[in-house]
């Protein structure tokens, strides 16, 4: 019965455990693009083909990106020190 987990929550099956992710590889990755895509934005704003607010968004891709690595990095530090 497709209920009966919502009805008795004790024949409900255990969650798994959640995986670890290394965030420095995704937040390294998406930094990289954001830097690619800004010079691609400036490259495109010297010959008159874009735009300031790229530039800015792109700027500010890679301003978030390298603060999201800065707080990986003590959130993996924290996670050692625990011991987890």
């Amino acid at each position: 019965m497709k209920f009966a987990p919502i009805i008795d929550p004790a024949i409900r099956k255990p969650a798994p455990k959640p995986v670890r992710v290394d965030l420095r590889k995704v937040f390294g990755i998406g930094t990289g693009l954001w830097a690619v895509a800004l010079v691609i934005a400036l490259i495109a704003l010297t010959v008159h083909h874009g735009t300031e607010s790229f530039v800015v968004i792109c700027a500010s891709g890679v301003i978030i990106g390298l603060l999201l690595l800065i707080w990986e990095f003590f959130d993996r530090w924290d996670y050692r020190r625990l011991g987890l």
